[in-house]
């Protein structure tokens, strides 16, 4: 038991401490400050998925009409919304029937009517029978027109300059698949590449930011290096159309971002050169819960999405947990570390509170609580530190918010996150639905014109 415990505490410091030191800029690759400035643009699509997205609906429209891009298209995939959404899309583009085609290679539901918008050409809409969000992607993969696909949550924003960003980053013929950065929608200013602002947010908006930024500025930051980024985020993900063809599209599931990601990692396994990147300077925004009962949908079901994916893919993972760094993080850290650690934490505290434990393993809780406190306590600063490097600040009001907001997440929100965990990977087994969260349905500052000119100035 001695060893065990050991052991166990020594995994449960390792890959945090990695990930700590890995995400710095010693370790900066060279594809992640390259910039080319490229002169013709690539075809993107813009895939957003909508269901029932009557409260954000008009903000994701007005975000499109901002974008510092030319050869794109949007199509908003109406997937048997039950509310106004269709009848909003047709109030703010206009839309008319059209015969935009399809590629016929991937299952969905029926399109009902392909519509594009009068006033702005490139903005399509179809309205389709309902199936799910990975049913909504694939008859968006299969109608989008362009060699590029990114992927948005409805409420996800996009930044003015990140399709230049992007366009820049698939110059590269081997990159395949990419994620972008994806900050807290609550907290954009009408400066959004440089500023943020916890103004009017409250704590359990300030505690999902930190998260977010533990999440890309940290860890996805440094499973990019190590090429095992497992996870392109949903709310904006960006692939090779052909790639997604390739692989089967979508598949129907309870977490579609983690499986598409793993498919493709699957596919070029065992082609050398091809890459999967997480792209810094591509920024959007997403709205997140506001309340508990949203916040708990929406983690009980991303730890579904893990569970989901562990069994579909087990033969690839389990196959290459030792050739494939995605493989080994995925198992080894993801699932060892991150949920068995959690279920072997409680049942120390449970065993010691039922059965009186010996000196020794009250020792080793009291170790294992002081690391939890003071190590998250400086994964939360570095975290801060790393979003100031990439050029971000906050006013200089929102400083005692911020330390308020590290408090709270070292004593009260990680353990509330290990809950999340343990359910979700238990109610995984017994129901493989999730609930839609609910939309703010407030009007966002979209204005972001001066950070265009930036990105330009920098790539010159």
């Amino acid at each position: 038991m001695e060893v065990f415990a050991i052991v166990f505490f020594c995994l449960c410091l390792f890959f945090p401490i990695l990930h700590l030191f890995h995400c710095l800029p010693w370790f900066k690759e060279e594809d992640e400050s390259t910039r080319q400035n490229v002169q013709s643009e690539k075809g993107i699509s813009i895939l957003v998925p909508s269901y029932n997205e009557a409260g954000i609906i008009e903000t994701s429209v007005s975000s499109m009409k901002k974008l510092d891009y030319h050869n794109f298209e949007v199509l908003y995939i109406n997937d048997g919304s039950t509310d106004s959404t269709l009848t909003q899309l047709h109030q703010q583009l206009h839309l008319k029937p059209c015969d935009k085609s399809s590629l016929g290679k991937l299952p969905h539901e029926k399109v009902v009517q392909v519509y594009q918008s009068s006033i702005y050409p490139n903005i399509y809409v179809l309205n389709k029978e309902n199936g799910g969000k990975a049913d909504a992607l694939n008859a968006g993969i299969e109608y989008a027109s362009k060699e590029l696909v990114v992927t948005l949550d409805a409420d996800t924003v996009l930044t003015a300059p990140s399709l230049n960003v992007v366009n820049d980053k698939f110059a590269d013929p081997n990159v395949v698949a990419a994620g972008g950065m994806v900050h807290v929608l609550q907290t954009k200013t009408s400066n959004p590449l440089k500023k943020l602002s916890l103004a009017g947010t409250k704590m359990l908006i300030r505690v999902q930011m930190l998260d977010f930024f533990k999440a890309f500025y940290v860890t996805k930051l440094s499973l990019a290096r190590f090429k095992a980024l497992a996870i392109i985020s949903g709310a904006f993900g960006i692939f090779k159309k052909n790639v997604l063809i390739d692989v089967g599209g979508y598949r129907s599931s309870v977490g579609e971002d983690i499986d598409i990601t793993l498919k493709i990692h699957r596919f070029i396994a065992k082609q050398k050169d091809k890459k999967v990147l997480l792209i810094t300077d591509a920024i959007s925004y997403t709205e997140l819960p506001e309340t508990w009962k949203d916040l708990f949908k929406q983690r009980i079901r991303w730890q579904k999405s893990y569970m989901d994916c562990l069994v579909y893919f087990r033969g690839f993972l389990g196959k290459t947990v030792f050739t494939k760094a995605v493989s080994f993080f995925y198992i080894i850290e993801s699932f060892f570390v991150g949920i068995l650690a959690a279920y072997i934490t409680a049942g120390f505290f449970v065993a010691n509170a039922l059965m009186n434990m010996a000196f020794m393993f009250i020792g080793f809780i009291i170790v294992y609580l002081s690391y939890i406190f003071l190590f998250n306590f400086i994964y939360n600063l570095l975290a801060l530190r790393q979003v100031q490097q990439y050029g971000f600040t906050f006013e200089k009001g929102d400083r005692f918010s911020l330390l308020n907001t590290v408090v709270y997440d070292v004593f009260v929100h990680r353990f509330v996150t290990m809950y999340f965990v343990m359910y979700g990977s238990i109610a995984y087994f017994f129901n493989k639905d999730w609930k839609k969260v609910s939309r703010t349905g407030r009007k966002y500052n979209l204005d972001s014109s001066s950070d265009t000119l930036s990105y330009r100035q920098q790539v010159k």
